[in-house]
């Protein structure tokens, strides 16, 4: 299931995005200070309302105020459209649309969701209907969930939560509808990440209770239990990690081990040809971890259905750049990739596969999204790189 629109209203300098259409593999442009990183907290405010979380989120921010325009703005509404979820279906008849209002309650800081909605606007759209067909509706604290013969279950008001989406409580494997619990997990599964800390005292650096994971958590400090899992269980994962770290560092990497520490718990150490003692995760510096990150989020065989990098160029040396872009191509076959960047030298990375390219810009107290057209993107490119476009000023002129 993948991203077909965006809609956004009032949330921090979104004040309005009429409609953003992301393709499978995009990078969004910016300076800092434009308001990617927004975009980004977009999709994980979805992705946590889906998971029945959205109010440790907006607790975690200090109230809905801070997420409010200008601390402004009356409400904050998303529109999302999705692809099906199911490959072979027809993406104009079966794509599905969730809507969510957050109603802020004065100056408050406090918030109640006043409207949500998930159905398919087929017939809305052919104008055979003036309703979408319904998967759930809720205004307030009237709460409907329909079966796919379209009859309504109305949830006693009293078992309405007020701050948690109908959502993260509707699709359980009891449901009435299939594409209900279908819907939710695609959604809840999606993986924003924008603070992935390597300090000295980052979990990361330290021993780990062995866990079987597959997917690294958005602050990535689950990644040496991932690491674990996939490079000793998947020969293409391993030899994937093995080609990119060699690509870095040269021939003296031999390979990744994970000895363990204590009673149930392994470390991350890597074995270097020159040397004989083995370097662990503690003493390896913040650029080498950054890139085995961004390499196991990217390298996953069964990959989140969205995945959102903020800046994954931070911390890294140029000459990794190219080969976080050949394993981001390679990862939007699998997945829908959104990669925020203001790095010429990155974007020069993505030299023979032209991504989805989406133009930040601050005007006026708000953000603004421009996505570039990808013929007027390849007449500029058969001269230009798209770092050189980026670098002059050239992306932005377009996006006026």
């Amino acid at each position: 299931m993948k991203i077909l629109s965006l809609t956004i209203e009032g949330f921090r300098s979104l004040k309005h995005i009429a409609e953003w259409r992301p393709g499978d593999l995009n990078v969004v442009i910016g300076p800092n200070g434009s308001g990617k990183s927004n975009l980004l907290r977009v999709l994980e405010l979805l992705a946590v309302s889906a998971q029945g979380r959205l109010s440790d989120l907006v607790k975690s921010c200090g109230g809905i105020e801070p997420l409010l325009w200008d601390g402004a703005a009356d409400a904050i509404h998303l529109r999302v459209k999705c692809s099906p979820l199911d490959t072979w279906r027809d993406a104009n008849r079966d794509s599905l649309t969730y809507d969510l209002r957050l109603d802020a309650l004065g100056n408050s800081g406090e918030y109640r969701i006043g409207y949500e909605m998930l159905g398919n606007y087929s017939r809305v759209e052919q104008k055979s209907s003036m309703q979408p067909f319904k998967l759930l509706e809720r205004q307030g604290l009237q709460a409907k969930v329909f079966d796919e013969h379209e009859h309504g279950l109305e949830a006693p008001e009293e078992n309405v939560p007020l701050l948690e989406t109908l959502l993260s409580l509707a699709a359980d494997p009891f449901t009435q509808n299939r594409l209900l619990p279908l819907f939710r997990a695609q959604m809840s599964g999606w993986s924003v990440y924008h603070d992935f800390h390597t300090n000295r005292d980052a979990i990361v650096r330290k021993s780990s209770v062995t866990r079987h994971e597959k997917r690294v958590q958005p602050d990535g400090q689950n990644l040496i239990n991932v690491l674990h899992t996939l490079y000793t269980n998947d020969r293409d994962f391993e030899n994937e990690i093995n080609a990119a770290m060699r690509a870095a560092f040269g021939d003296d990497f031999d390979s990744l081990r994970f000895p363990p520490a204590s009673d149930q718990q392994i470390q991350l150490r890597v074995r270097w040809k020159s040397l004989k003692k083995e370097q662990p995760a503690a003493d390896l510096s913040d650029g080498t971890l950054r890139f085995l990150f961004l390499l196991t989020v990217l390298s996953s065989p069964d990959p989140a259905p969205l995945i959102a990098i903020d800046e994954p160029e931070a911390g890294l040396h140029p000459s990794m750049l190219p080969i976080v872009a050949e394993y981001a191509v390679d990862a939007a076959r699998r997945t829908q990739l959104v990669l925020t960047t203001h790095s010429p030298q990155f974007l020069d990375a993505f030299d023979k596969t032209i991504p989805t390219t989406t133009v930040v810009k601050w005007n006026e107290g708000e953000t603004e999204l421009k996505t570039i057209g990808e013929e007027e993107l390849k007449v500029w490119l058969k001269e230009y790189s798209l770092g050189a476009l980026h670098g002059s000023g050239e992306l932005e002129a377009m996006a006026t």
